[in-house]
């Protein structure tokens, strides 16, 4: 009997579940929660910081997720949130200094779907000719060095976040020790949801304790006065070519940080992913264009959410049509939105800690799994050049485009293999 478009998901027992697997219902979206949890404090920081309205972004993130489910078959793992990449690019083409909403959004979402455009041209091209030709340019060692370098990228992020005081650093530390507790010594369903739990643990602690050490209590005030209900502000956006060329280069840094994304998922789950890369470059390339034509930032497939697959095992895709669901619910709900504000920094730095720090490791498992050989002082000098140029965010700048850690560490590892590689000799 030949397989349908969707798989047709079975009752998961016991271990790891798979993504053709699936939770009951009430564990489905908890499990979904978990996943927003997850990916909110990066997918409202990037906005922020870009001047967008938060609010926007959570909705769009929600439809992204979804139609990256329907695009890859229900068979890929993924939630899409706001992608860092566009940070910078947005701050250069709009000029916006930081503070409050950006008078010149419209040029950037103009840019933004753009580059949409080029990504989602990319992966045409990868489902037609096929994944040969871009696995000779990112094998496993390569690929694995992106992988750790988005994750140690995030370093400075993490610890910026905890290092306010003594007091902000032990309770990011009872975060992580949280977390661990719940994934390791959790039993039943509580074990599947450690990051959630954990943060909940922690989140407590700091209530009962902030003010006694000196530290700012958790303000509810905004969460009164916020509505319960809320339609979001979206913003048509304005294509000016100037903003487009210099966004538009992005796409291939989304390339390479999507194909590591699934590089590891496929490690995690044991599977061959490689046929759905593709389509997986057209859903995320579509999905930022309609993120960008409402006023929401570029997407793409999150760190954060394989940090917590990696955590709790749980890799069934309809966990993110939960959490798809779950996201453009809130996002018209700027009361949820108050209410995610009142999770102290530290806490959430904690959390940072644990999920940054397994994307880096799972770097490790995609060099295991492909015995990428580290004798080799090709393969070694090339990791160990992606790792520093990636934890260090060195941004470098071409033609007017500023190129940061990540898109630096991707495309110097990429570089240096193949210049060391010119003999033919393979990872």
């Amino acid at each position: 009997m030949a397989e349908g478009y969707f798989p047709t998901w079975k009752a998961a027992t016991s271990g790891a579940v798979m993504p053709d697997e699936t939770l009951p219902a009430g564990q489905t979206v908890v499990a979904g929660l978990q996943h927003v949890v997850a990916m909110f404090g990066a997918t409202v920081l990037a906005p922020i910081l870009m001047g967008f309205d938060p609010n926007v972004a959570i909705f769009f993130s929600g439809i992204a997720t979804l139609l990256f489910f329907v695009l890859t078959g229900g068979r890929l793992p993924s939630y899409l949130g706001s992608s860092f990449a566009f940070i910078g690019v947005v701050l250069a083409a709009t000029g916006f200094k930081g503070g409050g909403p950006n008078p010149n959004i419209a040029v950037a979402l103009g840019g933004i779907i753009f580059c949409g455009g080029v990504y989602a041209l990319i992966g045409g091209i990868v489902h037609v000719v096929g994944t040969r030709w871009i696995e000779k340019l990112l094998p496993p060692v390569v690929t694995g060095a992106v992988v750790a370098a988005i994750g140690l990228n995030l370093t400075a992020v993490a610890i910026g976040m905890i290092s306010a005081s003594a007091y902000t650093k032990w309770i990011a530390l009872l975060t992580v020790v949280a977390v661990a507790a719940v994934a390791v010594y959790g039993t039943g369903f509580a074990q599947r949801l450690p990051v959630l739990i954990g943060g909940l643990i922690a989140y407590i602690a700091y209530a009962l304790t902030a003010t006694s050490f000196g530290a700012p209590g958790i303000d509810f005030s905004k969460v009164a006065a916020a509505a319960w209900f809320g339609a979001p502000n979206f913003v048509s956006p304005k294509f000016e070519w100037q903003a487009m060329a210099l966004i538009a280069p992005v796409a291939i840094i989304l390339v390479a940080e999507n194909l590591g994304h699934i590089k590891g998922i496929a490690v995690m789950t044991g599977r061959n992913l490689d046929p759905l890369i593709g389509r997986a470059f057209i859903a995320d390339g579509v999905a930022t264009m309609i993120s960008g034509s409402g006023g929401g930032t570029g997407v793409t497939t999150y760190a954060e959410n394989m940090g917590v697959m990696a955590v709790t095992r749980v890799y069934s895709t309809l966990v993110f049509v939960a959490a798809g669901a779950i996201a453009i619910l809130l996002g018209f709900s700027p009361k949820f939105g108050a209410v995610i504000s009142t999770i102290p920094v530290a806490v959430l730095g904690g959390l940072a800690v644990v999920v940054f720090g397994l994307i880096a490791a799972t770097a490790g498992r995609i060099w295991v799994e492909s015995r990428v050989d580290f004798s080799s002082p090709k393969n070694l000098i090339t990791v160990a050049t992606a790792l520093i140029l990636g934890a260090g965010d060195l941004k470098l700048p071409i033609f007017g485009f500023e190129l940061g850690g990540i898109g630096t560490a991707t495309f110097g590892a990429i570089a240096l293999y193949h210049l060391l590689n010119m003999g033919g000799e393979k990872a």
